[in-house]
């Protein structure tokens, strides 16, 4: 088996991102429904609603729902120079369950390569690996400073021992973060502890920090910083941490009539376990779906009607 290092999803986000012909349209032009715009410098308005979406799509815990596909490739495992790939599926859907309290459910799905470390040198395995789940209580009226904090659950669901850790986990997580300006400043840091699952296999001990800077630009873009940090408490000293460096770019827009955030990220590992990745590249597609009112919803209708008959061959 060869060495999976560009996978068909980060091939696909890329071609979006470079603005590559698709099937699908990019659009830059407002389609004259407040909230769904996409915003161009001669439309204020859709500037301001794009805006809002984009601060929406920044804050892990607003009532937005999402779904993010992100594709990590990470380089330069040993032996052999090969590189892993992991495709995770994160759906972000908020609930409201009082007046005050929203509980905003974040589900990873991890799709993984791995890499063998024994011969022959590029037998690995690919299949699901362990998914996790996120709970976070976040109050529905937020300040200045939006929080929210929950349980974190890592479930043994992977198809090979390669993929995952054979434990039911499971930690408190917390999210912090503020938007001041044009930028989005935050945290979101859990640690899961196993209690259960196969006695043969090691016992987790394991935090995950990312911190996350953003700063918008104009048209729907933004610079971001986006590492995630990890520590293996079960490890010794010389392969518990990994410690990237790195950021990228993304942008609101939209593909024909979906609003979609996209990012493209490249980090550096300072600190890795020995023969694990030295750098890797981060791709992701959004898809965002903003809560309209029913006009709303009746106006975009209308808009989709107009287009499709735009579209259709004139009758000579």
């Amino acid at each position: 088996m060869q060495s999976r290092s560009w996978s068909s999803p980060v091939l696909l986000a890329l071609l979006i991102f470079l603005g590559l012909p698709l099937p699908l349209v990019a659009q830059d032009t407002p389609i004259g429904t407040p909230g769904t715009q996409v915003a161009t410098e001669e439309t204020p308005a859709a500037a301001e609603t794009t805006d809002a979406l984009r601060k929406a799509a920044q804050n892990p815990v607003a009532s937005l729902i999402s779904v993010p596909v992100q594709n990590n490739s990470n380089f330069g495992i040993s032996p052999g120079d090969r590189t892993q790939d992991v495709l995770n599926i994160q759906p972000v859907i908020p609930a409201r369950v009082s007046e005050n309290w929203n509980l905003i459910t974040r589900f990873i799905t991890p799709i993984i390569y791995q890499p063998g470390v024994t011969q022959p040198v590029y037998q690995g395995a690919y299949g699901l690996g362990d998914m996790n789940p996120s709970f976070f209580l976040s109050p529905a009226k937020p300040g200045k400073v939006i929080w929210g904090a929950g349980p974190a659950v890592v479930l043994p669901t992977a198809t090979n021992k390669l993929l995952g850790q054979g434990k039911w986990s499971i930690g408190p997580s917390l999210v912090v973060l503020a938007q001041p300006g044009k930028w989005t400043l935050g945290g979101l840091v859990n640690n899961v502890w196993s209690f259960a699952g196969q006695s043969s296999r090691p016992d987790v001990d394991q935090m995950l920090f990312q911190y996350f800077i953003n700063y918008n630009l104009n048209k729907g873009w933004y610079i971001t910083w986006q590492p995630t940090l990890t520590a293996n408490w079960e490890a010794d000293n010389g392969g518990r941490w990994v410690v990237p460096f790195g950021g990228g770019v993304g942008r609101i827009m939209k593909l024909g009539f979906q609003p979609v955030n996209l990012t493209a990220q490249f980090y550096g590992n300072a600190v890795h376990p020995s023969g694990g990745s030295s750098w890797s590249l981060r791709f992701q597609i959004a898809f965002l779906f903003p809560k309209l009112t029913k006009a709303q919803e009746k106006m975009l209708l209308e808009q989709k009607l107009k287009q499709m008959q735009q579209e259709q061959p004139q009758k000579k």
